[in-house]
């Protein structure tokens, strides 16, 4: 099963690649944010820079558990790569090595 930090490294790859011809679900970055905070009451809860200075986002709704993952180009064009429901926020500490906890 791939391992979502795969799926999401390949779509901001495949963003680069096929930006030209841009898909359905791709849109100017204010668009997205705005339809996901509109239709689905989700907004920004981590973000960090992938491949080809690609800014990749995650938002979620605490009310309704549903997320997004998105994709921004250096042009400014967003697309989307994943959603689902669920949604937790988890902060976790390391494992220390040697612990076997």
């Amino acid at each position: 099963m791939m391992k979502i930090r795969e799926f999401v490294v390949g779509a901001v790859m495949a963003l680069g690649a096929a930006e030209p011809a841009l898909a359905a679900n791709c849109a100017p970055r204010d668009t997205v944010v705005e339809r996901l905070a509109s239709k689905y009451g989700e907004s920004r809860k981590s973000m960090g820079l992938g491949a080809n200075n690609a800014v990749v986002e995650v938002f979620a709704s605490e009310e309704t558990g549903t997320w997004t993952i998105t994709v921004t180009s250096a042009k400014g064009v967003t697309c989307l790569v994943a959603s689902g429901q669920a949604f937790e926020e988890l902060t976790e500490v390391l494992p220390v090595e040697g612990n076997d906890a």
